[in-house]
């Protein structure tokens, strides 16, 4: 099947609420996706507008939430925090339990540990695949789906343009996670995290090459990855700098297609 645009949403943890106002802009500028690619962050993301909902719409799920009622913290064999309460909650508020009764099409992207491959989900039951592209070693408890070990699809593909690249005759991609030089905290996590932004945006370069228009929101670093209360701010800030990026295009080019 062949779409028009399709929207590559790039992991980013927190970061990810960028996606949303990112994807508000671009609806605001009828630019629509016909299909949608995610990993990790973006999954989440894309599945709750694929499932129907406008962009600014989706805040008001996690209204109230802190990042403890997502997860559970466990005596860490495999991982610090178990997702099962992640599960519940997309099972609480998705209308479509399965990727394909969404309204949009998503395709989810998410490592297979076992195998040592990327793999991409179009269907099946969503909580355990989202779940399972959102779940960065070490952080999170691997998620185990027929048999199969998943985490994070950042490791290999942490920008999933070219998933999309030959059904679609625009890509849009979103990279939440460009970067940044800044210092980072010099624990466990910290490193960890590091390490893996470092791992991320070295997979991400070749995939920008598929995209037709590339937006990267900076100065999101700031953001704790437990901040859900600064989902609204992280929104705003995407969905500035989509419409500064819009409007500056079409000023300079008079496109915003590369």
């Amino acid at each position: 099947m062949d779409f028009n645009i399709g929207y590559a949403l790039s992991g980013g943890f927190i970061k990810g609420f960028a996606h949303l106002g990112i994807m508000q802009a671009l609806l605001e500028h009828d630019i629509k996706p016909d299909v949608i690619s995610g990993v990790s962050a973006g999954s989440l993301a894309g599945v709750f507008y694929a499932d129907g909902n406008e962009p600014y719409k989706v805040l008001d799920f996690f209204s109230g939430h802190k990042f403890q009622d997502l997860t559970k913290l466990v005596i860490p064999k495999v991982g610090l925090f178990e997702l099962g309460e992640f599960q519940d909650f997309l099972r609480s508020n998705l209308k479509a339990q399965k990727l394909e009764e969404l309204k949009t099409p998503l395709i989810v992207t998410a490592t297979d540990l076992d195998h040592g491959k990327s793999v991409q989900f179009r269907k099946g039951s969503i909580p355990e695949r989202i779940a399972a592209s959102c779940c960065m070693p070490i952080l999170f408890a691997p998620v185990k789906i027929n048999g199969v070990h998943y985490v994070d699809g950042g490791l290999f593909m942490n920008l999933p343009a070219s998933v999309i690249r030959k059904q679609c005759e625009k890509v849009v991609a979103i990279n939440v996670s460009p970067l940044n030089m800044e210092q980072y905290k010099m624990n466990i996590i910290g490193i960890a995290l590091r390490s893996y932004h470092l791992m991320f945006r070295a997979n991400s370069f070749k995939e920008m090459e598929y995209c037709d228009l590339l937006i990267e929101p900076g100065n999101l670093s700031k953001y704790s990855n437990r901040e859900l209360e600064k989902a609204e701010e992280i929104f705003n800030h995407g969905y500035e700098t989509a419409n500064h990026l819009i409007t500056e295009l079409l000023e300079e080019k008079g496109k915003i297609w590369k």
